[in-house]
């Protein structure tokens, strides 16, 4: 079974940057497709950034060019680093891991931006 921890959420002003992370307790994370997702408040989770098992991104429009997403497989981790923050950015940001058959999700991380 899949565990996902994330961490690194916090307060941040305009303008400024976080880098959350999310652990995972898998046998064979390089074969798990990973993506980052966020819920506003009174608002339905949205993706933000999607890294394959090869390692190929994708990120929604609102973020491109401020986030970026990457891997460590070998420390099984997965990382969102979020530069240029903006106050719309607010929300809950989730981990996600997915392959054939498997879907997983951590317990969220809150990300707050001040204006």
């Amino acid at each position: 079974q899949v565990q996902l921890v994330e961490s690194g959420g916090g307060l941040v002003q305009a303008g400024g940057s976080l880098r959350l992370s999310c652990a995972a307790s898998v046998s064979i994370f390089s074969s798990y497709h990973m993506r980052w997702y966020r819920q506003a408040p009174g608002k339905q989770r949205e993706l933000v950034a999607t890294i394959t098992s090869g390692g190929s991104t994708n990120y929604a429009g609102s973020v491109k060019g401020r986030f970026g997403i990457s891997r460590d497989n070998a420390k099984n981790t997965v990382y969102l680093q979020m530069n240029s923050l903006k106050p719309e950015d607010t929300a809950v940001y989730y981990c996600n891991a997915q392959r054939s058959g498997e879907d997983a999700w951590g317990q969220g991380t809150l990300v707050t931006v001040s204006s």
